[in-house]
């Protein structure tokens, strides 16, 4: 079976509240711009590469901070190719029964939902690894935060010798993280690490065991909690079954930065939606979000915890006069 790294380089909207959403069927959290990939020999080294520019449909204007990472301007936006077209390139490319290999979680999820907005097959959307689980087993982090690309390559003393924040650059230097790792041992525990965070996330929620998610999601880096909570206000998760946009209730606190809310799709029910906020080692904000089928015990959970009064902060006595 061929292991492709890949990464993707995407656009945003100006503004989370872009009047683009309005004519779109689900809250686009990005458009990607760029596709890059290594395929790795037998003994998990980088070998054939690929590379390819995406013109953008609906977030023309490019991001000033995506321009600013990736170097991407107007002009090099509008000479790319097709989303379709790039799409059935890298397939071709590929080849088939590939698992494939990214840096966290948010390249398999910006991934999907491009191919959703054009009405694409996801059906070839198998196998997805997470190696910063694998890098955070094989090198026995304690604390299992998430790790940059850039921290790993530190670790095992590569050197970067291309582009950060191009796609194919980040794929070949994932790649070469890929070299250093005992990648055959942490492919073999992968299922096992799935299931430990899983539950581990679930059971963080409210203290118990529960059914695995449905899906998994890590929401992009944003400089303030502010930001993040905005876009996680804007955003729209999309029903696992048919893809259109959940209508989401309010979020309700679990304490402890852990949210939930539930979300119902005309077709398909009930589901439930958990996040959690934190910090990255960069002093980043993200969110963790698990998405579930809701059963009536989470409907029931939800409800109880909606009618609870809301704290309120005791507001400060003033200062006795001198």
């Amino acid at each position: 079976m061929p292991y492709i790294v890949i990464d993707l380089e995407w656009n945003q909207a100006m503004s989370a509240r872009s009047s683009v959403f309005n004519h779109l069927p689900i809250h686009l959290r990005g458009e990607i711009i760029q596709i890059g990939a290594v395929k790795l020999h037998d003994d998990f080294t980088p070998g054939e590469e690929f590379q390819c520019d995406v013109s953008p449909v609906w977030f023309r204007k490019m991001h000033y901070k995506v321009k600013k990472l990736t170097g991407f301007d107007n002009a090099r936006l509008s000479h790319g190719m097709s989303f379709p077209d790039a799409l059935e390139r890298f397939l071709a490319w590929c080849g088939p029964d590939c698992t494939f290999m990214t840096w966290g979680y948010d390249d398999s999820g910006i991934m999907e939902q491009n191919c959703i907005i054009h009405d694409l097959d996801i059906d070839w959307m198998g196998q997805w690894v997470n190696l910063q689980l694998i890098y955070n087993m094989l090198t026995e982090d304690p604390d299992r935060n998430q790790k940059s690309l850039e921290t790993a390559m530190e670790h095992f003393g590569i050197e970067q010798t291309r582009i950060a924040h191009d796609a194919l650059g980040d794929a070949y230097n994932t790649a070469l993280v890929c070299s250093k790792l005992d990648l055959r041992r942490g492919l073999d525990s992968y299922p096992d690490l799935i299931h430990q965070l899983t539950r581990r996330t679930h059971s963080a929620g409210d203290g118990q065991n529960g059914p695995d998610p449905l899906e998994h999601n890590v929401s992009p880096s944003y400089p303030t909690r502010e930001a993040l909570w905005q876009a996680v206000e804007a955003s729209q998760a999309v029903c696992p079954d048919c893809g259109k946009a959940l209508e989401r209730s309010r979020w309700v606190s679990q304490g402890d930065r852990r949210y939930m809310a539930m979300a119902q799709c005309d077709e398909h029910g009930a589901f439930l939606c958990r996040i959690r906020v934190r910090q990255d080692e960069d002093g980043q904000w993200l969110a963790n979000r698990l998405l579930y089928r809701a059963d009536e015990d989470m409907v029931k959970n939800f409800q109880e915890r909606r009618s609870r009064p809301r704290r309120r902060r005791a507001r400060k006595k003033p200062a006795d006069p001198a």
